[in-house]
Order: C-alpha cells, then structure tokens, then sequence
C-alpha cells in the first residue's frame, strides 16, 4: 500500500478543488490510501476579505513570520510515500497558513526525506512564492519532485481588477463588466491528468520517487515577461515589510498609516514598474534569448512545461 498525503488550505475554496481533482485518481486505487491534512489558523482568516486587514497580514506573510494554527490533525510519525503541499500566494509568497505548516515541529518530522509535490492556483505570479517554499522543503531535508501550477484565466491585464474585487467581494464576477476571476472550470478538471501519472508511478514499484512524474503534461507555463517584474516586486515588498513590522503590531495604528502610504505606493508600482518592466523586457528579449530560456527551464523545474 502506498500512502499519500494532502496539506492544503484554501479561502474561496477554489484551490480545495484543484486538489480533489488531482488526487482523484489517486483515491480510485485500492493501492493508494489518501490522508488530507486541512491547515486552520488559530485565528481564521475572513473571506471575503476587508480591504485594509488583508494588508495588515502583509509583513508577516512576506517575511514569512509563522502563525498558530489549530493542532494538525495527522501522525507526524507516519511514513509517506508522497506529499502534496497546495497553497496559495499572497503578495508573492506562500500563504500563511502554509509558511506556518512548514515552520512546525509536524511538518519538519512528515517531510523529512520525502518526495513532495507543490500545487499552486493563484492569479499569475507565483515565481517568488515557489523559490520560498524551494528553500523551506531543502531546509526540512524533503525533496521536490515536481511543481503544478494553474492560474487565472482572464489574463494578466483583467485579473488585476478582477482577482482584488472576488477577494474583497467574495464573488467570482461581482459585476457584468468585471471578467469572472478564478481558474477556468475546464482547467480545473483537466487536472485529474496529474493524478493519472502520479498514480502510475506510486503502483509501478515500490521504489521511492526520486524523479519528476509530471514532464510532459504542462504542469506549469512560466510568462518570461513577469520573471523581472517578481524579482523588482518581491524586493520592494520585502523592504516594505521590515519598514511595517518595526511600525508596531498588526492592528496598530502606526502600522495602519503606515499600510496607507504603502498601498499608493504599490498601486503606483503595478501601473508603472510592471508594464514598463515587461516592455523592456520584451524590446531586449533578442538580446538575451538564452539567457531568458535558461531562467524559464529554471523556473519551470521540476517538471517542466
């Protein structure tokens, strides 16, 4: 019997799921047993979100600071064969509850010396987060076999007005005019195909899994034209976040005024920085082909487009 394990924690529950669309397959194998492990903060998190608390949480998400979670309900001592962390991105890192899990005495003993496979739904950039969560599973001694992403269907452009309005309204399409946010339903389901092939490779043999089991089936699309705006993005965020954090605790009033001047700032940076970042970056693509194909190969491992 092969056993495999599910951590996965989702607002909307969307990425819940692009979960159980994957590991379906999975549990239609008498050979396969299927543990989910649901991660809950200690204090839950609202959905759908007022607009300045989803702001309040950003030092802490970006500098990765853990939060408590309520007691993980799974046998930290239990061997297994497979691991599939799925989480969300917010403000290009690993959500909280997820930076949490992988801060926690359950998860350094579950992953060590365990093949994991990282799921991702988000809207479009999810680089930064996955490099993060890269160098937390190394830390833990797990060993990252192969990544999934799905992303927003509307497009980069649309999805920067329709992705805030679903959080901060809880609908998918809160208006006529406003394209419908989320990953395409199509996608969604079509994802079963990355069970199928885990599936086969858990009840080929009983030898660990040591190699990518999803090359070949489209796992992740890496947008060569939002690697720099990730790199600029993720930079500034994490000097924003120091400056925010030394302002005080979350609900302070200083770290209120301060999230103020940072949310002008950050919408001036995504209408000037981004674009301008990406037209660059395609006007000097001739220039530095191989260097872009060698930071897609990077970014799309370990599977792969």
């Amino acid at each position: 019997m092969r056993h495999v394990l599910v951590v996965h924690f989702s607002q909307t529950g969307q990425l819940d799921r692009l979960a159980q669309s994957v590991c379906a397959p999975l549990r239609e194998c008498d050979g396969i047993e299927v543990d989910f492990l649901a991660l809950q903060p200690a204090e839950p998190f609202p959905f759908p979100w007022p607009f300045l608390g989803f702001f309040r949480i950003f030092p802490e998400t970006v500098l990765m600071k853990p939060q408590p979670l309520l007691p993980l309900a799974v046998d930290a001592d239990k061997r297994y064969d497979l691991v599939i962390l799925a989480y969300q991105v917010w403000f290009l890192s690993p959500s909280l509850p997820c930076t949490s899990f992988l801060a926690s005495p359950e998860a350094a003993r579950l992953l060590k010396g365990t093949p994991v496979v990282t799921l991702i739904g988000c809207r479009n950039m999810w680089l930064m987060a996955q490099e993060k969560v890269k160098t937390r599973l190394h830390a833990l001694g797990a060993r990252l076999v192969d990544n999934v992403v799905l992303t927003d269907a509307c497009g980069t452009a649309a999805s920067f007005l329709a992705t805030p309005l679903w959080m901060f309204t809880g609908r998918q399409k809160p208006y006529s005019w406003v394209p419908r946010a989320g990953i395409d339903e199509r996608e969604l389901a079509a994802a079963s195909r990355f069970g199928d092939a885990m599936a086969r490779r858990l009840l080929a043999d009983q030898q660990p899994i040591d190699t990518p089991m999803l090359a070949g089936l489209g796992a992740v699309k890496v947008d060569e034209k939002l690697i720099a705006s990730e790199k600029v993005g993720n930079r500034s965020f994490t000097l924003w976040s120091r400056l925010l954090s030394a302002l005080g605790p979350q609900q302070s009033r200083r770290r209120g005024a301060g999230l103020v001047l940072y949310i002008v700032f950050l919408i001036c940076l995504i209408l000037t920085v981004v674009p301008i970042t990406a037209l660059l970056k395609k006007l000097l693509a001739p220039l530095f082909k191989a260097r872009i194909q060698r930071e897609k190969a990077y970014f799309a491992g370990p599977s792969g487009e």
